[in-house]
């Protein structure tokens, strides 16, 4: 049994080969953190690890006890106002306005398997990766709310699921107005704090900091995870790289508003937490109902940031994507968007499609432009029929063309906007978001739809429902590309608007998780003007996601090396498009483009009837490497070689489950004259294999030698600019792709 509970000590044991997580029941009757860490023996008493005793300038529990304070102790969902001065794990006002509560523990459960959350997306137990739920009740007396603790642990994983779920088992309507995901603390506060932050553009860029006394934070208040941070971070020991060393990690399974932070006391405690984001939260709670939060996944390693993130790049793929693309390959598309713009005929479109079934592509995604009156930004967004002027034989009749091809055919959707020149909006103007008497913002001309009504939902779906089955869609493209403002719900009472952030969030999963009941076969990636909402809530329902709307190959490295911190190749949408770059305007080989663009689901996005013979032939060849070792590319083990705050020369290596085939991409960012001799060791492979070593090149394939998996790790592969061929081979941007393959 991985979770043992001890009568006496009143301690719960979580473990399995990696990790141990101890929690004890305090003389309070409230909850302690002990211990999360490397796997140690099944104890029946850690009391020792609770520390009380007398301090200066706190308050205690017991009117004639000096030492018992919960300043001092930690905690495993702290409250505030009970002698803790640090921020709470959650917060419950009353009726007479009091914040005060006192949650003691109840009882506990312990499940085989992990129960699902409703509404919620969330990781699963399987039978190759069974779990077991410990549910801890504690109840506050006076108000009878009650809260359940939820912790899953995985069998062959070193993280741990949580929740909370708060019920309402008294007479009176209390309001809910902090809810973290998880709380954990820590003994001591010798880490540095790693967040994924950026832009549109540029998202998930890693950014370190040492931890100090106070706050650290990251959040989003925009209605969506956001560009500019994301609902994963990582405490890392200072001395920790990505091949050895201690770190945490913690991660929310949620789309929406969300806040992230650590708090290190005057002690060196830190308090890590993650869950909805209480600005502007305020959940009505009333007699006979429950709140559930979103999951959060916390992690440990101490075996490096590599491992960290391979932990959560299996559980993603095994445990958290769904369906008939859990671990299917992806196709290779091209999507028109960057080729034609809104500027296509279905003249252009089949020409595109035939030229990309020459190179092999297999998927052709008709981007924005084809529904409704839309021949602008400004126009016919939310009305999701085809438009005759542009497909005059509509989507059914583009999509046959298609397939006659032998490709796959998917579709540009925005179902959470509209534009106001829409027919959706004038029938129905109270289905926007918007604050009565106020002006609205705009983004882009468009106003975001309210999907906290269900009838909202129920419009969106016989729509879009229509258009899949129609054309037989094989792929969905489901972008948004605007942020929330004005938050406010006509349908809800003044007394509920706290809760329309998450009712919205909670009506984007409903209605993705209804296409995707309705359309199991399709693929759906998930998109927020690029990388605007690439989270683990997402990838429940779209198992893969545009990473960024930026493009370039180099640009790319940062965005798809930070984001390869917590999430999987398999997950990112990467794409070769148009040099200059659109974006940055910068001139990168194509070589170098598809190196790039190899590291997740590969794609095209530009105007391949345009390109020359050269180009094409390029193309074709990169197309056919990929799909050779595609299943490496996107399910096999990840490794960056170059750690954080590295760029001017980035190697990454991804290694088949099996260990008989290693793919190794060699970066150059800016070229350095006479530069140095290079050797990379090469983790992850099997020590006694030999592996033939080829280097891919647009001209061909060189042989560079073969070697043991054991040679490989200690001495290294030689990545010397003289390798290349010549010494004046290498340009800025330049990269090398080597094949590693057991013999």
């Amino acid at each position: 049994m991985p979770i043992q509970y001890h009568i006496q000590s009143q301690e719960f044991h979580l473990y399995n080969d990696q990790v141990s997580y101890l929690i004890r029941v305090l003389e309070n009757g409230q909850l302690g953190h002990l211990y999360y860490g490397a796997r140690i023996p099944d104890e029946a008493d850690h009391g020792y690890l609770v520390e009380n005793t007398y301090r200066p300038m706190t308050t205690y529990v017991s009117p004639d006890d000096y030492s018992f304070s919960l300043s001092n102790v930690q905690q495993e969902y702290p409250p505030y106002g009970t002698s803790d001065y640090r921020h709470p794990a959650y917060e419950v006002k009353q009726a007479n306005g009091s914040t005060v509560t006192n949650f003691t523990f109840e009882g506990y459960q312990i499940i085989n398997g992990k129960p699902q959350l409703t509404g919620l997306p969330a990781t699963y137990a399987s039978s190759s990766h069974p779990a077991t739920t410990l549910e801890i009740a504690l109840v506050d007396q006076l108000t009878q709310v009650k809260m359940i603790l939820s912790y899953s642990i995985f069998s062959d994983s070193p993280i741990i699921a949580r929740n909370v779920r708060f019920e309402n088992h008294g007479k009176e309507t209390v309001t809910l107005t902090t809810a973290q995901s998880l709380s954990v603390d820590l003994p001591d506060a010798d880490y540095e704090w790693v967040q994924f932050s950026g832009a549109w553009g540029r998202e998930r860029h890693p950014h370190v900091t040492p931890l100090r006394p106070g706050l650290q934070a990251v959040d989003s208040l925009r209605g969506a995870s956001s560009h500019m941070q994301n609902p994963f971070l990582i405490l890392k020991r200072p001395q920790t790289t990505e091949m050895s060393g201690e770190a945490y990690a913690v991660s929310l399974v949620y789309s929406g508003n969300f806040l992230a932070q650590a708090e290190v006391n005057e002690y060196d405690v830190t308090r890590l937490q993650i869950g909805i984001n209480p600005f502007h939260f305020a959940w009505q709670l009333t007699p006979g109902t429950n709140f559930q939060t979103p999951e959060a996944l916390i992690a440990y390693t101490e075996k490096g940031l590599n491992d960290l993130s391979q932990s959560f790049h299996r559980l993603y793929n095994d445990c958290l994507v769904r369906g008939a693309w859990q671990h299917q390959v992806r196709p290779v598309l091209i999507n028109n968007w960057e080729a034609t713009y809104f500027d296509f005929t279905e003249e252009k479109l089949i020409a595109i499609a035939k030229q990309a079934k020459k190179l092999g592509i297999e998927l052709f995604v008709l981007d924005d432009g084809w529904f409704g009156e839309r021949m602008t930004e400004t126009d016919g967004l939310g009305d999701w029929w085809p438009n005759p002027k542009r497909l005059p034989n509509g989507i059914a009749g583009l999509a046959n063309q298609i397939h006659q091809l032998g490709l796959k055919f998917g579709l540009w959707f925005e179902p959470e906007m509209a534009n106001r020149n829409s027919k959706l909006v004038r029938q129905h103007p109270d289905w926007l978001i918007q604050t009565p008497n106020r002006p609205q913002s705009q983004g882009r001309r468009q106003y975001v739809l309210d999907l906290a009504q269900p009838e909202v939902i129920d419009y969106l779906f016989d729509l879009i429902a229509k258009v899949l089955h129609d054309g037989q869609i094989d792929y969905v493209k489901w972008d948004m590309n605007r942020n929330m403002s004005e938050v406010y719900s006509l349908a809800y009472p003044a007394n509920q608007q706290g809760e329309i952030f998450h009712r919205y969030i909670l009506g984007v999963y409903q209605l993705y998780e209804r296409l995707r009941q309705a359309f199991p076969k399709i693929l759906f990636e998930s998109c927020a003007s690029g990388g605007g909402r690439f989270d683990a809530g997402m990838l429940y329902y779209a198992p893969q996601a545009w990473t960024s709307d930026d493009s370039d190959a180099i640009e790319r490295l940062a965005i798809q090396g930070g984001t390869s911190y917590g999430y999987p190749l398999s997950s990112m949408g990467a794409h070769v498009s148009v040099t200059p770059n659109e974006q940055v305007g910068r001139l990168t080989p194509l070589n170098t483009r598809g190196n790039v663009a190899y590291f997740g689901d590969l794609g095209y996005e530009l105007d391949i009837t345009q390109m020359t013979p050269a180009e094409l032939a390029q193309i074709k060849a990169q197309i056919e490497e990929y799909k050779r070792y595609r299943s490496v590319f996107q399910y096999g083990n990840f490794y960056r070689l170059t750690g954080l705050g590295q760029a001017k020369l980035i190697n990454w290596l991804v290694v088949s489950q099996d260990q008989r085939i290693a793919i190794l991409g060699n970066f150059k960012v800016l070229n350095d004259v006479n530069a140095p001799y290079r050797r990379l060791r090469i983790p992850g492979l099997k020590a006694d294999f030999r592996y033939h070593v080829t280097e891919v090149k647009p001209a061909g394939k060189v042989n560079r030698g073969s070697f043991t998996g054991q040679e490989l790790a200690r001495l290294g592969l030689v990545i010397s600019d003289a390798s290349a061929g010549q010494t004046n081979e290498t340009t800025d941007f330049y990269s090398r792709c080597f094949i590693l393959e057991a013999e």
